[in-house]
């Protein structure tokens, strides 16, 4: 029926992702037999033609262009807004539905009604698993992630942060998912706020996750649905992105973490950020090399 509320809104932030926005959005309608899907890609400031030549080639999808940079968060916030769904999938760029159907996933999450969140299980680009369904870290796990990831991922820290011992292969209830795909509960979104948008860049859904576990609802990863994420391709991969990305860890845990006497620990987080960022640049540095 013309008019009718969509079943599910998919709202895309595009920044000069190429020929994967438009393959990002292809997918999106190739998975959603059965469903009724709007899609909305919100542009920020491209100067690639990325969004334009999706437009031409996707008809279904609406586009909207911000004549500048809003961040990642202010944009996603931008396109809640002007969609109308019960479910909002927020889906990166470079991402691609590969297998599966959104409205299977959909009854997944339907099917919970204490659950804000669905995360999809994320594959990169060769086809192995990204570990997304995460824990929230103690100190010490955060520490060793930190310091010991960007050389060795498979170190005991990582590892327990990451649930490297769970295959993926089955639905479980955990702390915080990807924000490269996250199926998101409309009414739970509003009640809490929307995204952060001091979140400019990085944490957004780490921070998005915390605040729903505290309002009482519950986050949950789901095979039921694939998605292939390339990574980075809007970022790039640099020393300020690994400085920004640090900051916004920072921004996270002084918001979430550093209660009470724990606020004293502040500076030295700052420090240790800012160093595991120097760390990430010069490891990307000598793989480049």
């Amino acid at each position: 029926m013309a008019g009718a509320r969509p079943d599910l809104s998919v709202v895309v932030v595009n920044y000069n992702a190429g020929e994967y926005l438009t393959r990002c959005v292809a997918s999106v309608f190739a998975a959603s037999s059965g469903v009724e899907v709007e899609a909305l890609v919100v542009d920020n400031a491209s100067h690639d033609g990325s969004a334009v030549a999706a437009a031409m080639r996707q008809p279904r999808m609406r586009l909207i262009e911000n004549p500048e940079n809003r961040g990642l968060s202010a944009a996603w916030n931008q396109g809640a807004r002007e969609t109308s769904a019960p479910w909002i999938l927020f889906l990166n760029p470079d991402a691609e539905v590969s297998a599966g159907e959104l409205s299977t996933f959909l009854k997944v999450a339907g099917d919970r009604p204490d659950v804000a969140v669905v995360g999809p299980l994320i594959r990169n680009p060769d086809g192995s698993i990204y570990e997304s369904g995460r824990v929230f870290p103690t100190v010490g796990q955060a520490v060793g992630h930190a310091f010991l990831g960007p050389f060795r991922q498979d170190n005991r820290f990582s590892r327990a942060y990451r649930q490297s011992d769970w295959d993926r292969r089955s639905e479980r209830d955990v702390d915080w998912v990807s924000g490269a795909a996250m199926l998101v509960r409309r009414s739970a979104f509003e009640e809490i706020g929307r995204f952060d948008e001091s979140f400019w860049l990085y944490g957004e859904e780490l921070d998005l996750s915390t605040r729903l576990r505290d309002a009482g609802w519950s986050v949950l990863f789901s095979p039921e649905l694939e998605v292939v994420h390339e990574g980075a391709v809007s970022t790039g991969r640099s020393r300020r992105m690994a400085v920004m990305h640090s900051m916004s860890i920072y921004r996270y845990y002084s918001k979430h973490r550093a209660r009470g006497w724990r606020r004293v620990l502040l500076p030295f987080a700052w420090i240790a950020l800012r160093a595991r960022a120097e760390l990430v640049a010069f490891r990307q540095r000598r793989s480049a090399a």
